[in-house]
């Protein structure tokens, strides 16, 4: 899941320094058109390597094999228990907050450096850049490392060591330090994504993974909504370095939802998802 997440950091990486470079010729009406250009390539690309999938399954007889059927009633008994899962429901709420941290981070930090720093568009699409390529470095290695030692530990050091840069910025702020710190940042906050989504499965009952991972992008999406407007609303009110702060505060409350969350990994799986099963 690490190797599958760096893919989404190379693009996450790259767009903004792209961008920066094509602001210094474009409007930014132009660069939100020609944004949407690499979203169809891609599709199309997806659509047509579905579709040759599809036909090898065909060939290969694969295509008559069909899952079990669930009726809707027995679907929403097992949407319920799996709500009553506390592991899912921590981890889900931590998740949340972090988002509302990387939210309001991506939505905050091109605006101090633009308005605080001074910095050129080019220079904040390079800082943004430092931000995610560190976030494609520690991504397999955090993967790896919970594979090791176990995903507790990982998430929680990756997120109080986020809040620890984030203070760090805070106090940094207006000097070459502030840069530099946004590389370690990145490095921490991007490093649990795909781990966080390996726990959630681990703790997930069989034949309700989809289900969970819809539960957590849900709030984490929440998360991403709430975040921007948050810090907004601080930023006004006391200035936007403490924004900061706040986000700060964000990425604690959810190392404590990280901290709640029931052990007992047996194998890979929680042990309510061998009962259930």
């Amino acid at each position: 899941m690490s190797f599958h997440g760096m893919g989404g950091n190379v693009g996450d990486a790259v767009a903004p320094l792209v961008i920066g470079l094509m602001l210094q010729t474009y409007s930014w009406r132009s660069v939100v058109v020609i944004n949407v250009i690499p979203g169809i390539v891609v599709a199309g690309i997806i659509l047509v390597y579905v579709g040759r999938l599809q036909m090898a399954d065909i060939r290969a007889g694969l295509a008559k094999l069909k899952p079990v059927s669930v009726g809707g009633a027995e679907r929403l008994r097992m949407l319920a228990a799996l709500l009553r899962n506390r592991a899912l429901v921590t981890l889900a709420i931590g998740a949340g907050f972090r988002s509302m941290t990387q939210g309001a981070l991506l939505a905050f930090l091109p605006l101090y450096l633009a308005r605080e720093m001074g910095y050129p568009s080019l220079w904040i699409g390079g800082a943004m850049f430092a931000l995610q390529a560190a976030g494609f470095i520690a991504a397999p290695i955090a993967g790896h490392l919970s594979d090791m030692i176990g995903r507790r530990q990982i998430i929680m050091s990756s997120m109080a060591m986020t809040g620890v840069v984030i203070l760090a910025m805070a106090f940094a702020g207006g000097t070459s330090w502030f840069v530099l710190l946004v590389a370690v940042l990145g490095f921490f906050l991007f490093a649990v994504r795909a781990v966080l989504q390996a726990w959630l499965l681990d703790a997930t009952p069989p034949g309700m993974g989809g289900s969970a991972i819809g539960v957590l992008f849900g709030v984490q999406a929440l998360g991403q909504a709430l975040g921007p407007i948050s810090a907004g609303i601080v930023a006004d009110h006391y200035g936007i370095m403490a924004a900061f702060y706040f986000l700060a505060g964000t990425i604690i409350v959810a190392n404590l939802m990280v901290f709640l969350t029931p052990a007992g990994l047996i194998g890979g799986r929680s042990e309510l998802a061998d009962r259930i099963s």
